[in-house]
């Protein structure tokens, strides 16, 4: 058993880019933090894993190619790996806890 300490706490971003932080990693899955700032700018790409992000703090609308919804402390959403999704419209500081399955980056784009 492990206590991830911090995981899904806003932390502010120190410069152009938004804040990620991966706070555990085995070989199944891995747990990070991912925080944008009111009026940041998601610039994240598509991944090659499955994702899940809780909502810890913060309001703004997640997109997809299908689908937009508004989201705040609570809300959990799934990614399917490769589906294109963006954060907007961020009203209040967003921390996300993101979920990878497996760990993010393990796949390569052939897969």
């Amino acid at each position: 058993m492990q206590i991830i300490k911090g995981a899904g706490e806003w932390n502010p971003p120190t410069g152009a880019e938004n804040d990620w932080v991966e706070n555990l990693r085995v070989p199944d899955l891995s747990v990070g933090t991912y925080c944008i700032p009111v009026g940041g700018v998601d610039t994240q790409s598509p991944h090659t894993e499955d994702e899940i992000y809780v909502v810890t703090s913060g309001r703004a609308k997640i997109v997809t190619p299908d689908h937009t919804a508004e989201i705040g402390p609570g809300a959990v959403i799934f990614v399917p790996a490769g589906e294109d999704h963006r954060f907007e419209d961020i009203t209040e500081d967003l921390a996300l806890l993101v979920v990878f399955g497996p760990a993010y980056g393990s796949r390569t784009q052939d897969q």
